[in-house]
């Protein structure tokens, strides 16, 4: 006797589609991601205030000194104008007389990239250890 397979031929079945099953698993790595943290936050321990608070330290007001760049030749430090190459000159004693020796750079339309980077530099070698760019 001569046996015959019983078996079908695969070409009628699909494969089976894993973007569903991949999508949701990645789902599930990301919710995880983000509840781990949420779940050690609950452990954190808070004192009460009644029993380690201690009295606030009046902190004077840090100034900063305000640099605005006008053109590409003058820069106003603070209300003053000066020509940009006498920047150093006149921003070393504005740093001084700050606690913190922190600047604020503003920056005038249609001032070059070189300018502003020129001015920045200078500031840095006068001492400034905090610099904030306001503006657009």
């Amino acid at each position: 006797m001569h046996w015959q397979s019983q078996q079908t031929p695969l070409d009628d079945e699909s494969p089976v589609n894993v973007t569903p099953l991949i999508d949701v698993s990645l789902v599930l790595v990301v919710i995880l991601l983000l509840a781990t943290p949420l779940a050690f936050e609950s452990s954190i321990g808070v004192k009460s205030a009644q029993k380690g608070g201690k009295e606030a330290t009046t902190k004077k007001q840090s100034l900063r000194v305000t640099l605005t760049l006008v053109d590409e030749q003058s820069v106003r430090v603070n209300q003053t104008l000066v020509a940009r190459d006498e920047l150093m000159a006149a921003l070393e004693p504005a740093l001084d007389e700050t606690e913190e020796r922190a600047i604020t750079i503003a920056c005038a339309d249609n001032i070059s990239h070189g300018a502003f980077v020129d001015v920045l530099d200078k500031a840095k070698r006068c001492g400034a250890n905090g610099i904030a760019v306001s503006g657009r």
